[in-house]
């Protein structure tokens, strides 16, 4: 489902800003008790791609803040994350909580930028980020238009971190949940074609209730 294209129960068109706005709570309680978290930043530690100093980063649909905080706790080196989401309730919550990681004494990590921004048109200049992170949003987007964008904004040798909702029974109960529709593997593997080289697909533990309904992948910008 496109950001423009979604609709009421009733058929009339609905704002995609007040969708979001409405699963902000929803997902911030699912977040905070299903350890998805944790899962990202134990992949984040072992398998980080190589970044350069002072590296800029994108969190591309940010929402409450999953991939932005596991970034923040993560990395050690100087770099400039910057993080957007189309839901202002989203980007507040999300804030809110990059800013409690910065609450204790000598915390040295630079703060992340927030930025309300449409996944499908990022207020950024051609190849701009080092490292972009996405997860929950290619599925509410044109597939093809949303890597090109993404594409658009990753410098060439960059990388490109993703985690698609993989098809299973309970990813098929997230869907109805949260109104997105899971693309097929094989299109999320020749989207990324257009434009990257495939580094890494993982599949996270079963033990992990990531590993449910989604997995990551890994690819370098041609």
């Amino acid at each position: 489902m496109s950001q423009s294209e979604a609709t009421t129960s009733t058929g009339l068109p609905d704002s995609p800003v007040s969708i979001y706005d409405r699963f902000t709570a929803l997902y911030d309680l699912m977040f905070r008790v299903n350890g998805y978290g944790r899962s990202i930043e134990k992949y984040l530690r072992e398998r980080l791609p190589p970044l350069p100093a002072d590296a800029r980063l994108l969190d591309a649909g940010c929402g409450t803040g999953l991939l932005t905080l596991a970034l923040l706790r993560v990395l050690k080196r100087p770099f400039r994350l910057t993080a957007v989401d189309l839901s202002e309730r989203s980007l507040q919550t999300a804030c809110r909580a990059a800013r409690r990681l910065h609450s204790g004494p000598g915390d040295a990590r630079p703060p992340a930028h927030f930025v309300r921004a449409d996944a499908l048109h990022l207020p950024f200049a051609d190849e701009t980020f080092d490292f972009v992170v996405t997860s929950g949003v290619l599925e509410y987007l044109p597939l093809r238009d949303g890597f090109a964008e993404l594409a658009r904004v990753t410098r060439p040798g960059g990388h490109l971190l993703y985690l698609p909702v993989r098809p299973s029974p309970a990813s098929r109960v997230l869907e109805i949940m949260f109104r997105f529709k899971a693309h097929p593997p094989a299109e999320f593997t020749a989207e990324t074609a257009r434009h990257f080289t495939l580094v890494e697909e993982h599949k996270f533990s079963a033990l992990e209730p990531i590993g449910w309904t989604k997995r990551a992948v890994l690819a370098r910008k041609h």
